[in-house]
């Protein structure tokens, strides 16, 4: 996995920016009910989709959490007074505290199906009863866009898809929340061209692939011999999943 202290100073630029980020909190907020009055944004970066929350609704108490000191740094920046550092494991919060919990481009990188377990279950402590928990679901396939640098990349050993949105269901399901939606937003400004898709290799973004690798190696030189080597391909396009709680009956 990446450090993301390290990666905080230049994640937003490498993830699309605001456009991306406008896109995810539009897509997030299209399945939080609008008379939420509180929303928890687990694993919340740099906070750049965190204030878009906010700013959506000013009615909407927005707060965030993240485990990497440096990317708190930074969403606290951009909510002051609203942002804190946790585990998403085990968040510092009471039972049923939030009428809404998101969490954008997480399950995906935890390193078990218990820490996915762990997280969703936390999620599901901290909602309260009619509220909604929105995550996004099969990550890596959404990036996989039909394009040649895909053709390339096609062969690699496989990695487990811990954000599979049927685990994602069954685990919600263990704590007691339905399926309540979906939406799908354009990761914009985060098509691949074959030269950047080469620099993620090298830098580990590709989890089967280690840097320094021959196996790595040999993919980034076939990577090398696609045509218009600083051409974007198309961008990928992400789900969210939403899981409501039951109300008190």
């Amino acid at each position: 996995m990446l450090d993301y202290d390290k990666e905080a100073a230049r994640y937003d630029a490498l993830r699309g920016g605001e456009p991306r980020a406008a896109a995810a909190a539009d897509a997030v907020l299209s399945l939080v009910p609008p008379d939420a009055r509180g929303l928890l944004d687990v694993a919340c970066g740099t906070g750049i989709v965190t204030r878009r929350l906010a700013a959506a609704r000013p009615a909407l108490a927005v707060t965030g959490a993240d485990l990497a000191e440096t990317m708190t740094r930074h969403a606290a920046a951009r909510l002051p007074g609203a942002v804190v550092r946790a585990d998403t494991r085990r968040l510092p919060f009471s039972r049923a505290a939030f009428d809404a919990v998101a969490s954008v481009w997480l399950l995906h990188l935890l390193d078990t199906a218990d820490d996915v377990r762990a997280v969703v279950a936390e999620c599901a402590r901290v909602l309260a009863p009619g509220g909604v928990y929105v995550t996004t679901v099969d990550k890596a396939s959404a990036h996989n866009v039909g394009s040649d640098i895909d053709a390339v990349l096609a062969s690699r050993p496989p990695s487990e898809a811990r954000d599979a949105s049927a685990l994602v269901e069954a685990y919600a399901a263990e704590h007691g929340l339905v399926p309540a939606g979906q939406a799908r937003f354009t990761g914009r400004g985060q098509g691949r061209s074959p030269r950047r898709a080469i620099t993620d290799l090298r830098r580990g973004w590709f989890v089967t692939l280690p840097p320094g690798e021959p196996l790595t190696e040999h993919y980034a030189a076939r990577l090398a011999e696609l045509p218009d080597q600083e051409r974007p391909r198309p961008d990928p396009v992400f789900t969210l999943r939403a899981f409501r709680k039951p109300a008190a009956g």
